[in-house]
């Protein structure tokens, strides 16, 4: 960037997305703005800037991974202190969006947390939300600011064309009729064939699955979702297909929540690489998967994306894959 676009425009980061905001910033030739938060005895949070913002165009990066409450309330503090330093334009980067699963009603007497979290982020004075595969498309409704939401389907994708050559013949599997789509838009960018398996939760922790609708046997068999929380259906997605022949597991997710049993589930299972991304660190705390996860980085698609709202570029084209439009 020029030397007018470092004084015009400032990135700061939460304590969640630190290391993910060095590299938006190493991309985009800047220094990562000067702000920290610190914490009172009693557990309150208080955020301090320390360099001027007034006018500026600023950006705060920051994931509201486990503890959630603890990054949400930090976010919600950092768009006030930079509202409140006269900042000219506030974007909310989210690389990973917590409370994205509670969309919706679905049964009596439940909250719809996803839209009181983006009611919040507009309270607090967000002027636009940058938001990387949200769980559920709908969420970008849930705000009354503009929402660029982004995939991590180009960085996904690249990486796993780099080694195609030594997978063979390639099944794309949706664990779960929700995948379906996001399955399919995989099968045919890398050229593979597509396979659904029909999934029955017994609870809300066990599922049960038994029949594919498609061929798998022979094959090298990927497996793509925006997140893996607990890893239970992707673990026994991974033995099903095994079980049918599959010479090959590759499980692939934008957000590694990885919460409860999922590193001893993945630990355990047939997949033999779990390729993730940078929207949730992965270490140290995935040491058990040492041997297997592959975290890639979401820093330049980002990056490229706070470029261009900036300079009032359009961002469309990055919502897509580089082979062409859906």
């Amino acid at each position: 960037m020029s030397s007018s676009d470092a004084n015009a425009i400032k990135v700061f980061a939460g304590r969640a997305s630190r290391e993910l905001a060095d590299r938006i910033c190493g991309y985009l030739q800047l220094p990562l703005g000067q702000g920290h938060t610190d914490m009172f005895p009693d557990g309150e949070l208080i955020v301090k800037l320390e360099e001027d913002v007034r006018g500026r165009d600023c950006f705060v990066v920051q994931s509201t991974y486990h503890p959630v409450n603890a990054h949400l309330m930090e976010l919600l503090i950092y768009i006030d202190c930079l509202r409140r330093a006269s900042a000219r334009r506030i974007t909310a980067v989210l690389p990973y969006f917590g409370y994205a699963r509670q969309d919706r009603k679905d049964e009596g007497r439940t909250p719809i947390t996803g839209k009181l979290v983006a009611n919040l982020i507009e309270t607090a004075g967000a002027d636009r939300v940058l938001a990387l595969d949200l769980h559920a498309e709908q969420i970008q409704g849930f705000f009354d600011i503009p929402v660029d939401h982004l995939h991590a389907a180009p960085v996904i994708v690249n990486h796993l064309e780099s080694f195609k050559s030594e997978l063979g013949p390639i099944t794309l599997v949706s664990p779960d009729v929700g995948n379906v789509k996001v399955a399919s838009k995989y099968a045919s960018w890398l050229g593979g064939d597509f396979a659904i398996i029909d999934k029955r939760r017994k609870s809300g922790t066990e599922v049960e699955m038994s029949t594919i609708i498609g061929e798998v046997e022979g094959r090298t068999v990927l497996m793509v979702d925006d997140m893996i929380s607990t890893g239970g259906t992707i673990c026994e997605a991974a033995k099903l297909v095994k079980s049918k022949g599959a010479v090959r597991v590759i499980a692939a997710c934008t957000h590694p929540v990885l919460v409860g049993l999922a590193l001893e589930r993945l630990a355990d299972s047939p997949i033999e690489k779990v390729i993730t991304t940078d929207t949730i660190p992965t270490n140290p705390r995935c040491e058990k998967l040492a041997d297997k996860i592959v975290e890639l980085s979401v820093s330049e698609l980002l990056g490229e994306a706070i470029h261009r709202i900036h300079h009032d570029m359009s961002v469309s084209s990055l919502f897509h894959h580089s082979r062409g439009k859906d």
